[in-house]
């Protein structure tokens, strides 16, 4: 008797196994997304989906390889569910590259954005989020680009890039904005892209048929938040500045001018930055140490002899210079204008001074605006290139 019951127990567990998932969704009934775009219009929210075209993908067809569904409504789960009166399948979010948020919607505030997709179960927290600047996320998300066929994979692959090589840019995902907007003394930051042309003609498949896009997407400026609004926007020195800061730059180029005309190309190899916050006597203070390691990349200089040592320690100082420079533009942007810690003071106070932070956590952005920052920046220029001096001074020589 024993042994039969627990051959049926068996029996069971395997057919309860064998039986699927009761909120499986078959491939065939499932439009995938592969970038949403948020704006605000008024008292509604409009959102975009770029539904990839599976077919047109893989036989290179006539037609594009995405689609665009948009509908409108007064919150943003009802947008999303009113996208199933037009689009045949069901929008499926879990292959988000991009969230691309309108420039008016983050003026008013991105906190209802960020809640509803944190709590959705099926999408994964790694796309990238940015914000359109000058034009509407639904019109940057209807633009056709070269080289990726799909647009949200190009400006998950772009941002990418361009954060490792050039440093203006940084990538940012749905955990780390949610952590930014949630944690105290500092404030979020998000990368800008904008529309280079005429939207009408970047929806057309004909822009990605010549050798130059006549409309193309392009990523330009940094989005500085106070919590969840945006306040202002960042150029791309300002940019770097804050990156220095932050220890987020991998690799860049600083140009430095030449005494007697020309410029000096330094690549930045190696950057290490340390950001600290102090309170002593209740009096705030904090510090930024930047040590980094260069290659002299490119010469238009013709006097410059790089096989001086006084040469190179010039270089080295005039890279300095810039970078200290950028820093002090950045916070000088962010303090005085903007009022908004994003560089983190306010964190690295709570950490290193709790009790003061409890007394100043409250008006932080008046102690922001008025924090004393001591800069120091030291470069070390270990190599000159595969050539010494310039082919150019040589032949005048």
């Amino acid at each position: 008797m024993k042994r039969t019951l627990n051959k049926f127990v068996s029996g069971s567990l395997i057919l309860f196994l064998l039986s699927g998932c009761w909120d499986a969704n078959e491939l065939n009934e499932l439009a995938i997304a592969v970038a949403y775009g948020i704006d605000k219009v008024e008292d509604d929210y409009l959102v975009t989906a770029q539904v990839v075209n599976p077919g047109e993908i893989e036989q290179a067809g006539i037609t594009t390889p995405v689609t665009v569904y948009q509908e409108n409504a007064g919150t943003l789960l009802e947008a999303f569910r009113r996208m199933t009166t037009i689009a045949p399948r069901k929008i499926y979010g879990s292959h988000l590259r991009i969230l691309v948020i309108g420039e008016e919607l983050a003026k008013e505030g991105i906190g209802d954005v960020i809640d509803l997709l944190s709590r959705d179960p099926t999408i994964r927290n790694d796309f990238y989020i940015v914000v359109s600047r000058n034009a509407m996320a639904g019109d940057t998300l209807q633009v056709l680009t070269s080289l990726e066929d799909i647009p949200a994979n190009k400006l998950y692959a772009a941002l990418e890039t361009s954060e490792k090589n050039w440093a203006p840019t940084l990538t940012v995902t749905l955990d780390q904005l949610s952590a930014h907007l949630m944690e105290a003394g500092m404030e979020p930051m998000l990368t800008g892209v904008e529309v280079k042309g005429d939207i009408s003609t970047g929806e057309s498949k004909d822009n990605v048929a010549q050798i130059e896009p006549q409309t193309k997407l392009q990523y330009h400026g940094t989005a500085v938040f106070k919590e969840d609004k945006l306040v202002g926007w960042l150029n791309d020195p300002e940019s770097k500045g804050v990156h220095y800061a932050m220890n987020r730059v991998k690799s860049t180029i600083v140009v430095v001018p030449c005494e007697n005309g020309g410029k000096t190309g330094i690549e930045l190899i190696n950057t290490d930055a340390e950001l600290k916050g102090k309170a002593i006597n209740h009096q705030p203070s904090g510090t930024i140490k930047v040590q980094v390691e260069g290659k002299v990349s490119e010469v238009e200089c013709r006097e410059l002899d790089l096989s001086k040592r006084e040469t190179i320690s010039e270089l080295e100082e005039k890279t300095e210079k810039d970078i200290e420079a950028k820093i002090k533009e950045a916070l000088k942007v962010t303090q005085q204008e903007y009022e908004s810690d994003v560089f983190g003071f306010g964190k690295a106070m709570h950490q290193s001074s709790p009790a003061y932070w409890k007394t100043v956590e409250k008006n932080w952005d008046e102690q922001y605006k008025n924090l004393p920052v001591d800069i120091t920046v030291d470069v070390t220029i270990r190599r000159t290139g595969t050539i010494g001096n310039s082919p150019i001074k040589r032949m005048e020589e």
